[in-house]
């Protein structure tokens, strides 16, 4: 099973460097950190969802507050079957539903529209506090960049979730190290990322996130913590897959040239070791 969802991880980077080439523009790096990440939610039982009946109200809820990563993202829910593979093409095109950031209106398959970063966390507990007073049990999972901490409405939410023992809410840190211009600790340092997440009562958990294997089973210790929120933070890598790109904080936001796209689909297509 690792080793299928490695290749999808493959497929899913291939194509968000395909779809950013076409459209002339995007993120690159914050989409190809995240890829195992989000493989490892929808493509084992970490994650209930219903492509074919995606407002179930027993799903799971996933909110992509790193908005930017819409490429990877796209790629997942159509491998999954929330829509056809065919529309990655029209990434970023005049009428086409996958647009820069994700959008409720035009995928109804999502569970919020996101796009101005620091304000995921707080719509997943808004849901999570939604469900709890419901009595009822589908889980929030949020996937956060790391630059994204630096946004006090991030702190805001963190405290509300602990305030109100919000344990079937998970925070995923995608720990790359990098935002827009440069490394974050350049911009604004924000170690401890552990003892800070403890101090406003989380549960914290720290893994690979590139290895599917630890994110699984760290995911799933998130899912059987009570008591508190989780936050996993995954410490992985920009432009993780192409070599041109990895920390390297240029690819935050640029799409690939002519040649710099046959060079990412070479790396891309190599076979992922047995």
């Amino acid at each position: 099973m690792t080793n299928q969802l490695q290749q999808l991880c493959k497929q899913i980077r291939r194509e968000t460097v395909r779809a950013i080439y076409l459209a002339g523009s995007g993120h690159p790096g914050s989409s190809l950190s995240a890829v195992e990440i989000l493989v490892t939610l929808y493509f084992t039982d970490l994650l209930h969802c219903f492509p074919k009946d995606p407002k179930n109200p027993q799903r799971d809820r996933f909110i992509l507050s790193k908005g930017h990563a819409a490429p990877a993202y796209y790629s997942v829910l159509a491998h999954k079957g929330f829509f056809s593979v065919s529309l990655l093409d029209t990434l970023r095109k005049l009428g086409s539903p996958l647009q820069g950031h994700p959008n409720m209106e035009k995928l109804p398959c999502l569970d919020c529209a996101v796009g101005s970063l620091g304000q995921g966390l707080s719509i997943a507990n808004g849901i999570a506090f939604a469900l709890q007073r419901r009595q009822e049990t589908p889980y929030v999972f949020c996937l956060i960049g790391d630059g994204e901490q630096q946004e006090g409405q991030i702190w805001e939410a963190a405290a509300f979730a602990a305030q109100h023992h919000l344990d079937h809410v998970c925070l995923i840190v995608d720990c790359n190290g990098m935002q827009l211009v440069d490394a974050l600790d350049g911009i604004k340092n924000m170690q401890p990322l552990a003892a800070k997440w403890q101090s406003f009562g989380w549960h914290v958990l720290e893994t690979d996130g590139h290895d599917i294997d630890k994110l699984y089973h760290t995911l799933i210790d998130a899912k059987q913590y009570r008591g508190k929120p989780t936050v996993v933070l995954a410490h992985t890598i920009k432009g993780k897959g192409v070599s041109y790109m990895e920390n390297q904080a240029e690819w935050h936001g640029t799409a690939p040239n002519a040649e710099q796209y046959q060079i990412a689909m070479k790396e891309l297509s190599q076979e992922v070791p047995q």
